[in-house]
């Protein structure tokens, strides 16, 4: 998963011009909201839709959404398939973008654990919503699945 953080130093001359009268970004849809304009690189929206839309991201926000420190092998087992560098990469990101804090206890061996800030918080909640449709979509989505599965053509191997 490649993804893109280097948007602190963007705001240049050319993007405040891109910005509306709230400081949003304005795009073929008008200033950052629905149908905005958010997917040009240089953009903080894009940098940001690009973690939470991780796979591990959002089931971490999702372990983390509680509001209890965890620490990493607690993550990690909740977080059932996840690899270590994975889950670091994917705490790190959170880290970074103000979304988590990362306490070390200076014990032995050191002890550190894992919270959602109050701006994690809030991405959380918007998570667990995504997630509450899903379940409660579950049924029309594995329908919609079958059905595609049974009209779409099978694909040959490639080598045949």
């Amino acid at each position: 998963m490649e993804t893109h953080f280097d948007h602190e130093d963007n705001d240049t001359p050319e993007n405040q011009q891109d910005r509306g009268p709230a400081g949003g970004y304005r795009g073929a849809g008008g200033a950052c909201g629905r149908g905005a304009e958010v997917l040009p690189r240089d953009r903080a929206p894009r940098a940001v839709l690009e973690l939470i839309a991780g796979k591990w991201t959002m089931l971490a926000l999702v372990a983390l959404a509680d509001g209890r420190a965890m620490r990493f092998n607690e993550l990690r087992r909740r977080l059932e398939g996840v690899t270590q560098k994975m889950l670091t990469q994917t705490l790190r990101a959170l880290e970074r973008e103000g979304l988590l804090t990362r306490t070390v206890y200076p014990t032995v061996p050191p002890r550190v654990e894992y919270r959602l800030t109050a701006l994690g918080e809030e991405i959380a909640q918007l998570v667990l919503r995504v997630a509450e449709w899903s379940a409660s979509r579950a049924d029309q989505l594995r329908a919609a699945r079958a059905n595609f599965d049974r009209r779409a053509p099978h694909p040959r191997p490639l080598s045949a």
